[in-house]
């Protein structure tokens, strides 16, 4: 566990960076911490492995006082991946990744075998490592700041806004797979972001910092959505928040519809004004676009609703298709059916009535 007891960091006159922070971070959790810019959240990370030095108050990592170990032993003992990666550009992708292991004196071939699983992990073939960082996208450069942070096999990762320089595609997928790797390995991360979607997305619970250095709300990402604390946590969740808690309410109650395709199958399934669209599909099944009675032109269908997707995919997939169907795929990405936006709606209702 890492724990902040009444921790505060001021720069010489200026007001504090962080103010009196008492926090408890759970084992094996992903903890995020979610604010505005200059609220404190890099600050309190940085302090964790000595980056920054307190001002004031105590941190401990498993019940030891970081400030009794030596700097250099306790950054060596936790991952640490930053927005820019942070790679040697003169060493190789393998060498980066083995750095900490030689730091700790692991043998050269073992080092590097090591990496090579590492890359595995992280999804990146081991030919890769004979590459340099010039040579990678930013998204594979993050996916081995990822790699290296793990060489050691640390208790703790600290992330400090890994995703915010990548494209919104490339983001998705690193979220994607840092939830895949939590599940396999179950590590302490203190993760910082200033996107709440990423913080609902990613955290076991979230630390909503304000302006100033403090906590504002400290909670599950569904509690934070629901129920903000004061007028800031509302204002930084945004006046959308109820679309956002929509993700932690399961969609397996939206009914599925045969999906009226363009050989005419299934048209008399959906009723109403929707059958004068028909939604086009390869020779696979999956979902071209839609074609409007008497167009060849395909017009694109909008977001898919996967198995298992919350009711905000539902939602989100009826609203962006032009026809009002959202299209249901199955796990190979074959279309499975449509959905409809008063019935998302209906079962929107039903979920909310539930939690009274």
């Amino acid at each position: 566990m890492v724990e902040f007891l009444d921790v505060s960091k001021a720069y010489q006159l200026a007001a504090p960076a962080v103010d009196q922070l008492t926090l408890s971070i759970e084992t094996g959790k992903i903890t995020v911490f979610v604010g505005p810019s200059g609220c404190g959240k890099t600050t309190s990370l940085r302090m964790i492995n000595r980056m920054v030095e307190p001002t004031s108050g105590t941190i401990t990592v498993g019940g030891r006082d970081v400030s009794t170990i030596p700097a250099p032993e306790l950054r060596r003992s936790m991952g640490y991946v930053m927005q820019s990666a942070g790679l040697l550009p003169h060493r190789t992708v393998l060498d980066n990744v083995a750095t900490v292991l030689r730091l700790n004196k692991v043998p050269r071939t073992k080092a590097h075998h090591r990496a090579r699983e590492l890359l595995d992990t992280v999804g990146l073939s081991s030919a890769m490592g004979k590459r340099y960082p010039s040579q990678l996208s930013g998204g594979q450069q993050q996916r081995v700041g990822v790699a290296r942070a793990l060489a050691a096999d640390p208790p703790v990762l600290l992330m400090d806004e890994p995703f915010s320089a990548v494209d919104p595609v490339v983001r998705a997928e690193l979220q994607q797979e840092l939830l895949r790797l939590q599940r396999d390995l179950a590590k302490t991360i203190i993760f910082v972001t200033h996107d709440i979607d990423e913080a609902t997305l990613l955290g076991d619970k979230v630390a909503v910092f304000a302006t100033g250095g403090r906590v504002a709300q400290y909670a599950a990402p569904e509690e934070i959505l629901r129920a903000p604390v004061d007028d800031f946590v509302a204002a930084f969740v945004g006046r959308d928040r109820g679309f956002r808690h929509l993700s932690f309410s399961p969609g397996d109650s939206v009914p599925i519809h045969p999906a009226p395709l363009a050989s005419g199958t299934a048209s008399s399934a959906v009723g109403g004004d929707s059958v004068s669209w028909r939604l086009s599909v390869d020779g696979a099944g999956r979902p071209l676009g839609w074609l409007a009675q008497g167009s060849a032109v395909l017009v694109p269908g909008g977001s898919l609703f996967h198995a298992g997707d919350p009711l905000r995919n539902a939602l989100d997939a009826a609203l962006s298709s032009p026809s009002g169907l959202g299209v249901a795929v199955d796990g190979s990405g074959a279309v499975a059916g449509v959905v409809k936006a008063p019935e998302v709606l209906a079962a929107i209702d039903a979920a909310r009535e539930s939690r009274l």
